[in-house]
């Protein structure tokens, strides 16, 4: 997948680079798979704002995909389509009985090709089969965390995971990110690597562009009043934080470890950070 470049006709222009839809095949999608998608600009249910600086953006609708294809199924690709609401591409498949399935694409689907899912399936790229069925060494995405839940792991463009080992009832699989994670053997895996690789080195290029993906802006807390952020307040022009780095409501935030994963680090055997320390 291409980046497509633009002449620097305005300032907003000059850098601004988009994603090569060449090999998207259609641009609507079917009606059936599809659903109103909502926008809460960053609100709970109780309407009190949990994430800040969302809002606005263009309206879309969710497609529906199926990330845990019944086994058995064998499937061929109609078409390759855009989808709004993350990074990869979608397929549009239809099975042996009919239905229709939208499925996440990768590298290698185009329209026509024939897909499995299934212990039986053969080992090919775009097949889906469980842990214990794939060779070890193989690229894999769209993961079972649960067996029969569905795929929850590597699923955003470009990414793929590798069948390390296989170790009694787990598999050891190397993550985007450098992390070793066992998984069980009997949760399902799709061979081969997401789609729309390219998709991270697209530059937004103009401020608009990021409103109209759903982004409002972000103010710092060292130009606002004392009373509105704790790095707020001061006399005279530019100045720092004058303390350790803090949120607007006074959590410190900067290196200061706020999330508990206790209940994870049992099936995580290397560290994505110990990964990275190693580079």
């Amino acid at each position: 997948m291409a980046i497509k470049n633009y002449n620097p006709t305005t300032p907003g222009r000059r850098g601004m680079t988009s994603q090569d839809l060449s090999a998207v095949t259609t641009r609507k999608p079917l009606k059936s798979l599809v659903a109103v998608r909502k926008s809460n600009a960053g609100r709970n249910n109780t309407g009190r704002i949990t994430v800040r600086h969302r809002g606005g953006g263009v309206k879309r609708f969710y497609r529906l995909v199926n990330y845990r294809l019944p086994a058995g199924t064998v499937a061929t690709i109609e078409q390759i389509e855009y989808d709004p609401n993350r990074s990869a591409r979608i397929a549009r498949v239809k099975d042996q009985n009919g239905l229709y399935h939208y499925v996440i694409a990768d590298s290698t689907m185009s329209a026509g090709k024939k897909i499995s899912s299934g212990a039986d399936a053969p080992v090919e790229t775009s097949n889906r089969l469980p842990l214990a069925n794939i060779p070890t060494g193989t690229m894999v995405h769209n993961i079972e965390l649960q067996a029969g839940k569905g795929g929850q792991a590597v699923r955003a463009a470009g990414a793929k995971a590798q069948l390390m080992a296989k170790e009694g009832d787990y598999a050891q699989l190397r993550m985007p990110s450098g992390e070793v994670r066992r998984f069980r053997l009997e949760c399902m895996a799709t061979i081969g690597t997401v789609g729309n690789e390219q998709h991270q080195n697209v530059k937004i290029g103009s401020a608009g562009r990021k409103r109209r993906m759903g982004f409002r802006p972000s103010v710092r807390g060292v130009v606002m009043n004392a009373a509105d952020h704790p790095h707020g307040g001061g006399d005279g022009g530019r100045h720092g934080t004058g303390k350790a780095p803090r949120t607007p409501w006074g959590q410190l935030t900067l290196g200061y470890r706020t999330r508990r994963r206790k209940s994870t680090n049992k099936m995580i055997v290397r560290s994505r950070h110990e990964a990275k320390r190693k580079k």
